[in-house]
């Protein structure tokens, strides 16, 4: 084995101590970074570079041509380089190396698809299609329209537990990304659903593990993420909406009816517990019609 090994696999894994602890990252995200950071140490390795020091911006755009050439998408390609970045830049705060050699690496180029948006039309309709005499049905109505009227991903929805709801004072507890807890506002609706689902939920055989969590599987246990897409897609295929739905087509909507109801970005950042507004600024578009109806209201040559 290469003698020099060491010392890469020492500055990793002081790395990796510093996402779980310092940064608080949840697990997953910890061996994503990880994981692509191997990536990148392997191919320097392979090429005989020592140590982090001695890596060249020539380096990094080379290694990102070397996954281009192995059929790597420019979206992958574009995470990995964010997390040779976060590497690198950790070394220079805490004076490893004198200064990052990816700095002023160019990321590849993406196209940002618009998310699927769904009318409020539509999302009454996937409520309403819910059938409550299913046996999990008022589970599910208050599934989706704690989704839509609340705007939080599926993983947040799940790790939600008795104690986040606070049903006098009309908000929820939301344990996002990186562990960071944010207050989200709840409609009635959602409230209402919530308190049928909990009268049912107390005749239920509940696994102690997951006693705490709120959204529970007929089994008693704690109901996973793909288990809320199905949830979603199926209820959308019974409402006639013939897009492709999920829990995020939920988080899109709420969102783009903020914005487009007049609400401000950093409001809906904060909601969203987007970290950066740039992440945010992707659901301010509008569709032609509501562009064509406030030119009719607002634009002088109309009045």
């Amino acid at each position: 084995m290469d003698k020099k090994e060491p010392l890469w696999q020492k500055k990793s894994r002081s790395y990796e101590i510093y996402l779980t602890l310092e940064r608080n990252f949840a697990n997953n995200s910890v061996e994503s970074y990880m994981r692509d950071l191997r990536q990148f140490v392997e191919y320097a390795m392979e090429r005989g570079i020592s140590e982090p020091s001695r890596i060249t911006a020539s380096d990094v755009n080379d290694f990102i041509a070397c996954i281009y050439d192995k059929g790597v998408k420019k979206s992958s390609q574009a995470r990995v380089l964010s997390g040779v970045k976060s590497f690198f830049n950790y070394l220079v705060s805490n004076n490893l190396i004198e200064s990052s050699p990816v700095e002023f690496v160019e990321s590849p180029k993406l196209t940002r698809a618009l998310p699927e948006v769904l009318s409020i039309d539509d999302i009454d309709r996937i409520i309403d299609e819910v059938d409550i005499f299913h046996p999990q049905g008022v589970r599910n109505k208050a599934i989706i329209e704690t989704l839509y009227s609340c705007g939080i991903r599926a993983s947040e929805l799940v790790s939600l537990t008795l104690n986040d709801i606070f049903f006098d004072d009309g908000f929820i507890r939301v344990n996002g990304k990186g562990r960071k807890q944010r207050i989200v506002p709840i409609s009635d609706r959602a409230i209402d659903y919530i308190r049928d689902y909990m009268e049912q939920r107390t005749t239920m055989v509940v696994n102690p593990k997951y006693q705490d969590c709120l959204f529970l599987n007929r089994r008693g246990n704690q109901l996973t993420r793909v288990m809320i897409h199905t949830i979603i897609s199926k209820a959308a295929k019974y409402a006639g909406i013939t897009k492709s739905v999920g829990p995020h087509t939920l988080r899109h909507s709420f969102a783009t009816h903020l914005l487009v109801g007049g609400a401000n970005i950093r409001q809906v950042q904060d909601l969203l517990g987007h970290e950066s507004v740039v992440t945010t600024e992707i659901y301010t578009h509008l569709d032609i019609t509501n562009l064509a109806d406030s030119l009719e209201r607002c634009h002088p040559l109309k009045l």
